[in-house]
């Protein structure tokens, strides 16, 4: 029997560059078990991270829904790209349904800068979730609805070939932290004319390495914050995948 919004036990998983994450969510968002992780395996091909998730969950508890964040674009499940794992590798895989026969329950993937949008925004206007981790993620809602995922990433920025080569992982270890941030400076100042977003929000590992001070329509989210969006992309899970009407609980 299909289980009702008040029956919901959510299996959120978020899948990054260095680590996998993963709890159990109601219907609330709200965590049911303590926010667990494993390292993301190398080579970080699709059969090694889905064992890496079922090693992750074993000992979790009951759950009816699936819903995974993935660092690349994703189309219905599929996935398409996976630049900080390995595109080659990951191309055209189901990974929807390769969880859905491994685990045993319906699942349903996307981007995960997306799925930590879902979390963490008040669903008040145009609202910006960007993610500073491995590479730079970046999600779009508008009154609550995710928008379509654009790879804003991997678009040129100054003399580095994408957002990702400039400010990444990669990027915060070669330049430090001093140069880092002033990139940092320069990138919001460009979101904030492209997108005159209402809010932004900043999550991702690297996000407590900021050192300046933010708008006041800006602020750092937790990644526990962020996997709580795996709840929410259940609350109407017959809307297209791309815009996803969600009711946001009041903070």
């Amino acid at each position: 029997m299909k289980s009702t919004l008040q029956q919901l036990k959510v299996l959120s998983i978020d899948i990054g560059g260095s680590h996998i994450k993963g709890t159990i969510l109601n219907e609330k968002g709200e965590l049911q078990k303590k926010y667990e992780k494993v390292v993301t395996p190398i080579p970080a091909n699709p059969e090694n991270v889905i064992n890496s998730i079922k090693t992750l969950v074993k000992d979790f508890p009951e759950y009816d829904k699936i819903s995974v964040g993935f660092p690349g674009y994703v189309k219905n499940g599929v996935i398409k790209t996976a630049p900080n794992l390995s595109n080659g590798l990951w191309k055209d895989f189901d990974l929807a349904n390769k969880l859905k026969e491994i685990l045993g329950q319906d699942t349903q993937v996307v981007n995960d800068a997306d799925m930590q949008g879902l979390g963490v925004v008040d669903g008040k206007g145009l609202e910006l979730v960007v993610t500073l981790g491995t590479g730079f993620g970046t999600a779009m809602l508008l009154n609550g609805n995710l928008l379509p995922h654009l790879e804003f990433s991997h678009q040129p920025f100054g003399k580095s070939e994408s957002y990702d080569k400039y400010i990444g992982e990669a990027a915060l270890e070669k330049e430090g932290d001093k140069k880092w941030n002033k990139r940092m400076k320069k990138v919001f100042e460009v979101l904030k004319t492209v997108f005159n977003y209402d809010y932004l929000y900043i999550g991702g590992g690297n996000s407590d390495k900021l050192t300046f001070k933010l708008d006041k329509n800006m602020k750092i989210v937790s990644n526990a914050d962020g996997i709580k969006g795996g709840a929410r992309l259940w609350i109407n899970d017959n809307a297209p995948e791309t815009i996803k009407p969600i009711k946001i609980q009041k903070k």
